[in-house]
């Protein structure tokens, strides 16, 4: 097993040809590694993702090979992957307008050049989802909005085409399934790339807390931060603490550790429908 990469809260693995991706419990906010761990998280995320793809394979092959077969060390926190070659766009959909899309529009209008009716506030639905590309790399060293035309000159028609469709596809169908648990999914981001077939695969993590916006739809009041099941909980906590937003970042309070921690595992049992058994000791 030769390690090849890491990341801010994942590592990545060689071993035996495939590709082993390590969830670890660290978190991240405005790219900056936070000093604490969230109890479970990289095991919770990871296994949302397995649930995830599992119910999308009739929609898109993915590059999950195994979550079982991975080193006892990482058990319950890596998949097994085959190997792709990513597409260097971060395929954005958006159902609500928070974040980034909310001060893109507040500034033009638009996201990702797609322009959106007037007069709308934080949390509100859109008429329908969006896609809203991002780059995977750029000269800041952040995620910067694409056009959809921008990802048609970088990867040619036919992909942009596939990767909208595919998209807003996947957080259609995801976002219909949260929503009869009582979850609104206001925005989300995929991953994709080829497999040695030249077929295009989901990759990556798939509608966890860390990719995702999660609200409880009974809570849901536009005009107003929305409660999160996600890390913008941790986001928010560390903005108010005046730091700063470069490294090093604050340690973590308990009650802020154990309070995030406890809404990814609730958002895990009401998408799944299953019982969080925490490995956490």
């Amino acid at each position: 097993m030769k390690h090849i990469h890491a990341g801010k809260v994942r590592d990545l693995y060689e071993d035996r040809g495939d590709i082993l991706l390590v969830a670890s419990d660290r978190v991240s906010v405005y790219d900056v590694s936070l000093p604490t761990p969230i109890p479970d998280k990289g095991a919770l995320l990871t296994q949302l993702s397995v649930w995830w793809f599992e119910r999308f394979a009739g929609i898109v092959p993915n590059h999950l090979l195994s979550a079982t077969d991975v080193p006892a060390e990482f058990a319950g926190r890596a998949i097994r992957c085959k190997r792709l070659e990513m597409v260097k766009v971060e395929c954005i959909a958006r159902g609500h307008l928070a974040g980034l899309g909310l001060r893109e529009y507040q500034k033009y209008g638009t996201v990702s050049g797609v322009a959106l009716p007037t007069g709308l506030v934080e949390g509100s639905k859109l008429p329908e989802p969006i896609f809203t590309p991002t780059t995977k790399e750029s000269d800041t060293g952040h995620d910067e909005f694409m056009t959809f035309q921008e990802v048609v000159d970088q990867e040619g028609r036919e992909t942009a085409e596939r990767l909208r469709d595919l998209t807003l596809e996947i957080y259609s169908s995801g976002a219909e399934h949260a929503a009869d648990k009582g979850i609104i999914v206001a925005d989300t981001k995929f991953e994709f790339g080829r497999d040695a077939d030249g077929v295009l695969n989901l990759g990556d993590e798939v509608l966890t807390s860390d990719s995702s916006r999660f609200w409880p739809a009974d809570q849901w009041e536009p005009g107003r931060p929305q409660y999160a099941f996600d890390k913008q909980y941790v986001r928010d906590w560390a903005a108010g603490t005046g730091w700063d937003k470069t490294a090093p970042g604050p340690e973590v309070p308990d009650e802020i550790v154990q309070a995030t921690r406890q809404r990814y595992a609730e958002v895990y049992e009401r998408i799944t429908g299953q019982t969080w058994q925490s490995a956490a000791t």
